[in-house]
């Protein structure tokens, strides 16, 4: 019998960017290894749009919703959205059913390449409309620690949610974050850079 496992989603696709503390032999280990690693061609990612595109669209087919599929790539990663009316279902709360067809249609171009995917899935424009969210919010956070110096805690976010956090906290000074906690709890905290 052969093992036609498939690998569990590799957090550091969507995980914030946030250096964890390491040791130094670590650091030079994971820093040779990252070198080491080629990025994929653009032909092949646009392949991996291809795939998840094919897949979703076999999705929106069995559930009897309309939209259209665009497939790209942008910022080195395949890119599929979906475009169309009545496509919230798709989305779910705070996007929980957006990430589950996500992984889905990693998967699915995981078995048709062999290899792991950086897929992005986007429905109805929800991601590009929920990291303003999230900008804002973020923003709030560093007025907040900037004026009382003390850490502040966000709620529980999604891989998604805190790398766009990450991502506005680390370009303003005075400030940093990590993340905390385990999923589905995990968060971000946002502290005075001392």
């Amino acid at each position: 019998m052969t093992d036609t496992s498939i690998p569990s989603a590799d957090a550091s696709v969507d995980e914030e960017s946030v250096p964890a503390a390491t040791d130094e032999a670590e650091e030079t280990q994971a820093e040779s290894g990252a070198r080491e690693k080629k990025a994929p061609a653009e032909g092949d990612l646009f392949r991996q749009s291809e795939i998840a595109a094919d897949y979703v669209e076999g999705l929106l087919d069995i559930l009897d919703y309309d939209g259209d599929i665009d497939e790209l790539v942008a910022s080195g990663r395949p890119v599929v959205e979906v475009v169309g009316d009545r496509l919230q279902s798709l989305i779910g709360q705070r996007g929980a059913t957006l990430e589950a067809l996500q992984e889905l249609a990693r998967l699915a171009v995981f078995r048709q390449t062999g290899s792991p995917s950086r897929l992005l899935l986007d429905v109805g424009g929800y991601r590009a409309a929920r990291r303003k969210e999230l900008a804002a919010v973020a923003r709030n956070a560093v007025e907040k620690v900037k004026e009382y110096g003390e850490p502040v805690r966000l709620e529980p976010m999604s891989a998604f949610e805190r790398k766009c956090v990450h991502d506005v906290v680390n370009a303003m000074s005075g400030v940093e974050s990590e993340s905390e906690g385990v999923e589905p709890n995990r968060r971000i905290v946002v502290r005075p850079v001392d």
